[in-house]
C-alpha cells in the first residue's frame, strides 16, 4: 500500500472509490506473476465499475497463469489534488502499487470526452504521455473499446489499439508480450510483432500524409504492417468467456446490479448508430447459457436485480422462453429483471407481465425523431401507431412513467421535425388519459430526452456535418417552447459537449497536439458539465493552429480518405454510402432478419448472416 494513503482517504468525498479490497476482487502473489496489466477506466469508480466489458476482461486476464490484472479509475478532483499535493502516484486498487510499475497499461475508450482523462491519468501515474518518449518494454500503453474504431486522435499517446471484441486478442497480445519480455526484445521489435496479430493496430507503423485542403491524402503502412487492420469478434457467444462473479463495490455505482449479455450486434441498422454497425453481425447466446450466467452472478454477488444487456434486448429471438426460464427461480427469490433496451415495435403484453411480476422498473423507448419522415431518414423503422399501441399497453399494465429518447440535429431535420418531438410527447400524455384501463388516481409523467446528433465513423452519416452549436441551441429552445403541458418534462444534452464529441469522433492525428495542449491547460472530466470548458478547448485549438469546425461541421465528399479507412470493421464503405443516399431519399432498409442488405459483415463467417443457411 502506498505510504500516506490512509490519511488522505479521510479527507475525500467517497473513500470507497479508492480503498480496494471489495468482495470477489482478485489478489495474487507477485512472486508468481510475470505480466502485470493495469486495466484503466478513464472516469470515476462508479461509472467504470458499471461497465460490463471491464468485468469480463478483468476476470478473463486473471485466469491466465502468471498474469495479474488490476483495476484503475480516474480519481475525482478532490482526491487528485491531495495525491498531487502529497506526491502519491496513480495506483491500482488490488495491490496499491503505482501504475508506472506495470508492464501493460490498458485503457477502455467508451466515449470521446474521456480522452483528456487518459492523459491526466498517465500524468498522475508518472508515465510519459507521448508514446515516443517511453523506453523499454514496460509501461506499454494499449487501448480498446468502441472509440478505438477511430483511434487517430490518440495515436501520439497509445502504443497499440485493439479493434473489436477483446476476449481473444487481449490474451494473444499478453502472451506475445510475455514471450518478448523473456527474450529481452526492444519496444520496436515487440510492436512490429504485435502488428501481425489480427485486430491489433500499431499507429507508429503507419505514415499519414495530407492534401493542401487539409484532407488526408494517404495512410501508408511501414515495416510489414498490414494495409488494413480487421476487427476481432467472438462468433460463438455460448463459448465466449463470461465471469461467474463480479467484483462487488462497497459504494453505490451507476448500474448496481447483475448484468448478463443476451447477444452482441444489432439487426436494425439505424443510420446514426455507431454501435449497430461496429458490432455486426448479430450473435445470440442460448437461453440455458444466459440463465446459468444470471443465476451464478446472483449467487456470487448477492445482487437481487438482473439486467439483460444488449443493443436491443427485445430483439432477442428467444426472449419469452428466457424470461420463463428466469422466472422459475427469480420470482421465488424476489430478484428483479430489467430490460434496458426495448423497441417500440415489439414490446408485448406478455413481456410486460413477466418483467413486472417481481418488481416494476421504468420504461424507456427511443423513437429518436418526432416525425415519420425523419424516422424514415434515419431508418428507425418505428411508426407513431406502434408507439401509441406500446404506451397504451404499458399504461394498461400499471405504468404511469415513460421516458422517450430523441436526437436533435439529424441530417435533413427541420424545426417542424423538432416540434414533432413535443407533439409526440403530447400524444403519449393523451393516450394515458384516454386509456380506460389506467390505474385510478395517478397522473402520467413523460420525459423527453434529446441528445445532439454526432456523426460517427463507420455509420452511413460519417460524411455528414454536425449542426453548429448555435443551430443546436436554437433547436433546443424550439423544443422547449413547443411543450405545452407540465405532464411533459424536457431535457437535452449540452451543445458544446456534443460539438467536442464530434470533433474527436471524426478527427485525425493533428488533434494529438491539441489534446496535449488541452491537458496542459487543465482539461479533465470533459464528460461532466461542472468541468467541461469549451473556452479552454478553443484556446488549445488556437495555440495549435487547428480548426475544430473542420472536423465537426464540414460535409465530407464520398471519395475523401477518412481517418479510419485503413481499419476494417466488416461493414463496407460502399454499403454505408448506399445507406446515406437512401437516407436522403427517406427510403428505409429492412432489418437483418427480414432481408440481407449486403453490408459486408458476412465476411466473418458467422452470426445472423449465416445462421439460416
Amino acid at each position: 500500500m502506498i505510504p500516506g494513503l490512509e490519511k488522505i482517504l479521510l479527507k475525500v468525498q467517497k473513500p470507497g472509490r479508492y480503498a480496494g479490497g471489495e468482495l470477489n476482487s482478485i489478489v495474487k502473489d507477485k512472486s508468481g506473476v510475470d505480466v502485470r496489466f493495469a486495466f484503466c477506466f478513464p472516469d470515476i469508480y462508479e461509472v467504470g465499475m458499471s461497465h460490463l466489458g471491464m468485468k469480463i476482461l478483468y476476470s478473463l486476464l486473471n485466469r491466465m497463469e502468471g498474469v495479474w490484472c488490476e483495476r484503475v479509475f480516474a480519481p475525482w478532483t478532490d482526491m487528485e489534488a491531495l495525491m498531487r499535493e502529497r506526491g502519491i502516484p496513480l495506483y491500482a486498487l488490488e495491490s496499491g502499487d503505482p501504475v508506472a510499475d506495470f508492464d501493460i497499461i490498458g485503457f477502455t475508450l467508451q466515449y470521446e470526452l474521456s480522452y483528456s482523462n487518459v492523459l491526466n491519468m498517465l500524468d498522475l501515474a508518472g508515465v510519459p504521455l507521448l508514446a515516443r518518449d517511453r523506453q523499454g518494454l514496460s509501461q506499454l500503453v494499449v487501448a480498446g473499446g468502441p472509440c478505438a474504431c477511430n483511434p487517430e486522435p490518440l495515436a501520439d499517446f497509445v502504443d497499440l489499439f485493439f479493434l473489436g471484441e477483446g476476449e481473444e486478442v487481449d490474451c494473444e497480445l499478453v502472451e506475445l508480450y510475455r514471450e518478448h519480455k523473456r527474450r529481452g526484445s526492444t519496444r520496436a521489435e515487440f510492436l512490429r510483432a504485435a502488428a501481425q496479430i489480427p485486430g491489433v493496430y500499431v499507429p507508429s507503423l503507419y505514415e499519414v500524409t495530407y492534401r493542401e485542403d487539409g484532407a488526408i491524402d494517404a495512410v501508408t503502412p511501414r515495416e510489414g504492417a498490414p494495409a488494413k487492420v480487421k476487427k476481432r469478434l467472438m462468433l460463438d457467444m455460448d463459448r465466449s468467456y463470461f465471469p461467474e462473479s463480479f467484483v462487488v463495490p462497497y459504494i453505490e455505482i451507476v448500474h448496481d446490479r447483475a448484468v448478463a449479455e443476451v447477444f452482441r450486434g444489432c439487426i436494425r441498422g439505424c443510420r446514426f448508430c455507431q454501435a449497430g454497425f461496429l458490432y455486426r453481425p448479430l450473435r445470440e447466446k442460448s437461453v440455458g447459457v444466459v440463465n446459468d450466467q444470471c443465476r451464478s452472478l446472483c449467487e456470487t454477488t448477492g445482487y437481487d436485480e438482473i439486467s439483460l444487456s444488449s443493443l436491443s434486448t427485445s430483439d432477442y429471438s428467444a426472449l419469452n422462453p428466457l424470461l420463463d426460464k428466469l422466472l422459475t427461480w427469480t420470482k421465488e427469490e424476489k430478484t428483479g429483471i430489467s430490460l434496458p433496451s426495448l423497441r417500440v415495435d415489439n414490446f408485448s403484453t406478455e413481456v410486460m407481465d413477466k418483467i413486472s411480476s417481481v418488481r416494476r422498473s421504468g420504461l424507456t423507448f427511443a423513437p429518436e425523431a418526432g416525425t415519420q419522415r425523419l424516422r424514415d431518414v434515419i431508418n428507425k423503422n418505428v411508426t407513431e401507431d406502434e408507439l401509441m399501441r406500446t404506451v397504451t399497453t404499458a399504461f394498461s399494465g400499471g405504468w404511469s412513467s415513460v421516458k422517450l429518447y430523441f436526437m436533435i440535429g439529424l441530417p435533413t431535420e427541420t424545426l417542424d421535425d423538432v416540434a414533432g418531438i413535443a407533439a409526440l410527447g403530447q400524444k403519449v400524455v393523451d393516450a394515458f388519459y384516454a386509456n380506460p384501463d389506467k390505474k385510478k388516481g395517478r397522473g402520467v409523467s413523460v420525459t423527453l430526452s434529446a441528445s445532439g446528433f454526432v456523426p460517427k465513423a463507420f455509420t452511413p452519416f460519417q460524411w455528414e456535418p454536425q449542426d453548429t452549436i448555435e443551430t443546436l441551441r436554437e433547436k433546443q429552445r424550439h423544443l422547449v417552447s413547443s411543450v405545452t403541458t407540465r405532464k411533459i418534462s424536457c431535457n437535452y444534452h449540452d451543445a458544446d459537449t456534443s460539438f467536442m464529441e464530434a470533433v474527436f469522433a471524426r478527427g485525425d492525428r493533428r488533434l494529438g497536439p491539441v489534446l496535449l495542449k488541452a491537458h496542459e491547460l487543465g482539461c479533465r472530466f470533459d464528460g461532466w458539465n461542472d468541468y467541461f470548458s469549451l473556452a479552454r478547448w478553443r484556446e488549445a485549438f488556437a495555440a495549435c493552429g487547428v480548426s475544430p469546425e473542420f472536423y465537426a461541421n464540414r460535409r465530407r465528399p464520398f471519395d475523401e480518405v477518412l481517418p479510419w479507412d485503413h481499419l476494417d470493421y466488416g461493414v463496407t464503405k460502399e454499403f454505408l454510402r448506399r445507406e446515406c443516399e437512401r437516407a436522403y431519399a427517406a427510403v428505409t432498409t429492412p432489418n437483418c432478419r427480414e432481408a440481407c442488405s449486403a453490408c459486408g459483415a458476412a465476411c466473418f463467417g458467422g452470426g445472423i448472416c449465416h445462421e439460416n443457411r
